[in-house]
């Protein structure tokens, strides 16, 4: 094997396959510098034959594309990038984290080369003005001009590698980016400068050449450091996975074993104190288990035997042998990472407007340049002047303002919603949650907790109570799940059936049972008895073959903060209702608790779709909160949807949001931070379009120096990216305001986060 033999891969390990066929890839781009890169691997990448999706994330540079195996592969993907002149490879969180901190350390060293050296030329230019005005002999000029020269033309060369080689790059493919102009107008102020030393003219530019190099590069530091600040929530995330699990053989005997060997139905055990490597469901063991960092539910967890266990989360004091249900892929953090990734790569309308507007801005900044100095050339001002304005324009019409004005507060915000446990699950969601004026709530599981706990336990004998546990176990259900845990100790029933929105059925020993709704079961005469004995109780049924139906009542317990949030709500003005299937009484009983005078109870998931499509039909922007595995045809019908799920349900549900945790409070963060989100994204369009209202006539007009013009240039993007860091929650919980996990937090033992 050479040194230069191509590598091949395997990219099936690279690679996920999803439910409709398609496979989906996730690689690191190399040489992305501006906004104009991401639309044109993404349009390049498009008009390829089988790929169905590609989007590039702005902070982390990593490419998601989608393809259908029948039509492409990997191959050609990789092809298609190198013909646009970028590199890429798998995509690796480490190694990524090691090519930004060199290309960090390349920017700080070519800016302290550029910084340096502008200095020193700027003292010469300083002595050939002031000399220019007082008594200066051409010689004397001339050996400043020269010096100046030694001394730019290799910090130039070395300062401005960042944008030469990225040019030079695009250029060999036949294509351009915002690097081009900076380094042809570059290039032309050195060029121009050593003609005019040569010529013995009285000024040259090597100062401003510099100087423009100079506050480029803080721009680009200084772009690439909030770049990092905004997703360093994600990097944390992901840190948090273990690469290795301590797994137990068949023989007894326990090692250390990577994730990679790891299978589901494997047995791992985890030590007091450890991080939780695979999801699974404990086998034996007690112990108090920290989610806080992958939930966000602050109170210790208890676990026993049966109960689901998530990686990334912490273990307490006793040691628990787990039952591996995922490992290396398809954990709740891998879930909970991919819906921050689509969430940070996702298009909306005015991505759509700022990508499209970049996307012919290039050509655009080209021929503006060109003829301002045809123009000023045949006003007769003379070739030098004509190519020096020239040059001010091909640098301040760089549209990087305008292709960060979106994707910079879209990744701010995705980070500011996880950070309050709401992950986004559609690409446009933000955008319509901005423009929600009515809320409805479901009762069930989203304002309300069912208490675990039976108020008629006389209701049934043990067998059926057990039998009527153990099928409530294989369902998502609110009301099943409180009657699940009643006894942690029966298995539940996996081969039952769920029919969304009456219940489950299924034919154990011989006989079949259900368990859902009143109609479902055909328990309507129980139910009536029930109601009169118990008016706010919620109702299950349960049926047994033959045997007469068991109504089981449960009370519900309003979410700890659902009176605050609902107070906040009628705060900003918006409408509330409540649709719910469950008596009339108990569904009265919460909203008069709740000061929410629409309600509707006793409903079919038809009526209350009809509902939500007659608020429709009066204008009204509605979001549906209610339960996302249950209510997905009422879901779908609304404005926008969001649904309040526990950690074993993310990937199932089918809302547009989803949060996490046993609080409200996501509602309103969701709200006010998509609201603040497309107030700002307009801000930067507007910045972005005032910026090149006003500068660029003024740069065609000659009032613009190159060195002003880098300086609004790189002044132009860094107040778009200083604006989107404003979409961030005024608060964000269980995080630091530098967007990244405190120290001591990320740390903690259980005992400490207890207390």
């Amino acid at each position: 094997m050479t040194a230069h033999q191509p590598i091949e891969r395997d990219w099936s390990a690279f690679s996920e396959s999803l439910p409709d066929g398609s496979e989906k890839l996730a690689l690191a781009v190399e040489g992305i510098y501006c906004p104009a890169c991401m639309t044109r691997i993404e349009k390049g990448l498009m008009d390829l034959e089988g790929v169905c999706n590609a989007r590039v994330n702005l902070s982390s540079h990593r490419l998601a594309v989608t393809w259908k195996p029948e039509e492409t592969d990997p191959e050609h993907l990789l092809k298609r990038l190198a013909d646009l002149g970028y590199g890429a490879h798998p995509f690796d969180p480490g190694r990524v984290k090691t090519e930004e901190k060199k290309e960090s350390q390349r920017l700080l060293r070519a800016l302290a080369v550029a910084g340096f050296a502008s200095m020193n030329v700027m003292l010469l230019s300083i002595s050939v003005w002031s000399g220019n005005v007082s008594d200066i002999t051409p010689e004397t000029r001339d050996f400043f001009h020269w010096l100046s020269a030694v001394i730019t033309l290799p910090a130039a060369a070395y300062a401005g590698q960042p944008f030469f080689s990225s040019a030079w790059r695009v250029l060999r493919k036949g294509h351009l980016n915002m690097d081009v102009p900076i380094s042809i107008g570059v290039i032309l102020a050195l060029f121009l400068s050593v003609l005019q030393t040569v010529q013995h003219q009285a000024e040259a530019y090597f100062e401003s050449a510099l100087m423009l190099l100079f506050f480029l590069l803080v721009g680009r530091w200084l772009d690439q450091m909030m770049r990092l600040k905004t997703r360093s929530f994600a990097e944390n995330l992901t840190a948090l996975k273990a690469e290795t699990a301590m797994k137990l053989f068949a023989d007894g005997s326990l090692r250390e074993v990577p994730l990679s060997k790891v299978e589901p139905g494997d047995r791992v055990l985890v030590r007091p104190g450890e991080r939780v490597s695979v999801d699974g469901t404990v086998l034996s063991g007690s112990s108090q288990i920290d989610q806080s960092l992958v939930t966000g539910e602050t109170l210790l967890v208890e676990v026993t035997d049966g109960d689901p266990v998530y990686a990334g989360t912490l273990n307490g004091e006793n040691a628990l042998t787990i039952s591996v249900t995922a490992a290396a892929k398809g954990t709740l953090l891998d879930e909970v990472n991919r819906l921050i990734d689509e969430a940070m790569e996702a298009k909306s309308r005015y991505r759509h407007l700022a990508d499209r507007a970049a996307e012919w801005y290039a050509p655009i900044v080209h021929t503006a340049s060109a003829v301002t100095f045809a123009g000023w050339w045949l006003y007769g001002i003379g070739w030098q002047p004509s190519l020096v304005i020239a040059i001010s324009v091909l640098i301040i019409t760089c549209p990087c303002a305008l292709g960060l004005a979106i994707p910079a507060v879209q990744v701010v915000a995705s980070g500011s919603l996880f950070r309050n446990q709401v992950l986004l699950n559609r690409s446009d969601a933000l955008e319509r949650f901005a423009k929600v004026d009515t809320v409805v709530f479901d009762k069930t599981g989203t304002l309300t907790r069912p208490a675990v706990g039976l108020v008629n336990p006389d209701a049934c004998d043990a067998e059926s109570l057990r039998l009527a546990i153990a099928l409530a176990k294989a369902s998502s259900h609110p009301l099943s799940a409180a009657l699940a845990g009643m006894d942690r100790r029966v298995q539940p029933l996996e081969e039952a059936a769920e029919q969304k929105g009456k219940g489950l059925e299924v034919l154990h020993a011989g006989e079949r049972l259900r368990l859902g709704s009143i109609d479902f079961c055909n328990a309507h005469e129980e139910a009536e008895i029930i109601r009169q004995a118990h008016p706010t109780a919620s109702l299950i049924a349960f049926r047994r073959e033959e045997k007469h139906p068991v109504v089981f009542a449960l009370e519900q317990q309003l979410r700890s903060d659902a009176k605050d949030v609902i107070d906040s709500l009628k705060a900003r003005g918006l409408s509330l209702m409540i649709l719910s299937g469950d008596q009339p009484r108990a569904v009265e009983t919460i909203a008069q608790e709740l000061g929410i005078d629409q309600f509707h109870a006793g409903i079919s998931p038809t009526d209350k779709i009809a509902l939500i499509e007659a608020e429709k039909a009066k204008g009204n922007r509605v979001m549906m909160v209610g339960d996302g595995l249950n209510d997905a045809p009422a879901l779908a019908s609304a404005h926008v949807s969001l649904s309040p799920v526990t950690a074993a349900h993310v990937s199932q549900a089918a809302a547009d949001a989803l949060f996490l945790g046993e609080k409200l409070a996501p509602v309103l963060h969701i709200l006010d931070i998509s609201k603040r989100a497309r107030r700002i994204m307009e801000q930067n369009l507007s910045l972005a379009t005032l910026y090149n209202v006003v500068a660029v006539p003024f740069a065609i007009a000659g009032f613009v120096t190159p060195l002003i013009a880098a300086l609004a240039m790189s002044g132009s993007s860094l107040v778009v990216t200083i604006n989107a860091l404003r979409a961030r929650a005024k608060s964000d919980p269980w995080f630091t305001d530098n967007g990244g996990f405190e120290e001591n937090l990320a740390d903690r033992s259980p005992s400490q986060a207890e207390g």
